[in-house]
């Protein structure tokens, strides 16, 4: 019996050792903050704020949790890139390619995403006040429960989007571009600027949402969903 007791925890103590010779290498690699930004990065975790990382090729990195609070990340290619979690605060990602990358759950408070491609990328539950979506490609993004408060949409082609449950308040939405429906299920609309649109084939929309928001006799609605006598944003000046 003790024996094989013995037998036992010398396998078992084996087992341990191995996989702790395995798993080392991927510990290390999830800490190599050191490493150039290069395809397939893993910098989850690391700190990376306050540098200038113009026109890096990024794709397909791991970026999840990583720091870049006021960082430079213009004009570079961020093509399926996974920043989950990750801080970006007054970063710039302006002009860069970002299709397929996830931001979900980003912390990016006037961030600059301006003339960004970011086609079928994914904001979901991210906080992403009074940043700066202007003439960005939006197609088949989806901000499901993204707080958006003051966001600038302007000039963006926001076609096929998914704004369900997102915090829209103050956003500006004026001179925004889409081509094919847009989600709003139950997202929050006060004061939501969304003058000369045309929301007719939008999908979502109810008539409380519109009524808090700031449109004009030039907004197209749904079907069913009249204009508010008064609109809240009427008389304010810009």
């Amino acid at each position: 019996m003790t024996l094989r007791r013995t037998r036992a925890y010398g396998t078992s103590g084996l087992v341990l050792a191995v996989c702790i010779v395995f798993a080392w290498p991927n510990a290390t690699a999830a800490q190599n903050c050191d490493a150039a930004a290069t395809p397939g990065v893993n910098w989850q975790d690391c700190d990376k704020k306050l540098l200038i990382l113009k026109g890096q090729d990024l794709s397909g990195a791991n970026l999840i949790g990583v720091d870049f609070t006021s960082t430079d990340l213009r004009n570079s290619n961020l093509l399926v890139a996974n920043f989950e979690k990750a801080t970006l605060v007054r970063a710039s990602l302006a002009d860069s390619t970002a299709k397929g990358a996830r931001f979900d759950k980003i912390e990016a408070y006037r961030t600059d995403f301006s003339h960004m491609d970011a086609q079928g990328a994914v904001f979901t539950s991210a906080e992403v006040q009074r940043s700066n979506f202007q003439d960005a490609n939006l197609t088949n993004v989806d901000f499901t429960k993204a707080e958006l408060g003051r966001a600038q949409f302007h000039d963006a082609d926001i076609s096929g989007s998914r704004f369900s449950f997102a915090n829209l308040a103050r956003a500006d939405f004026r001179g925004a571009r889409f081509t094919a429906p847009i989600d709003f299920d139950r997202a929050f609309f006060f004061l939501t600027r969304i003058e000369g649109l045309d929301l007719s084939n939008s999908a979502g929309l109810s008539q409380w949402q519109l009524n808090m928001a700031c449109g004009d006799a030039r907004t197209e609605l749904p079907p069913g969903l009249t204009r508010p006598e008064n609109w809240p944003c009427q008389f304010q000046q810009e």
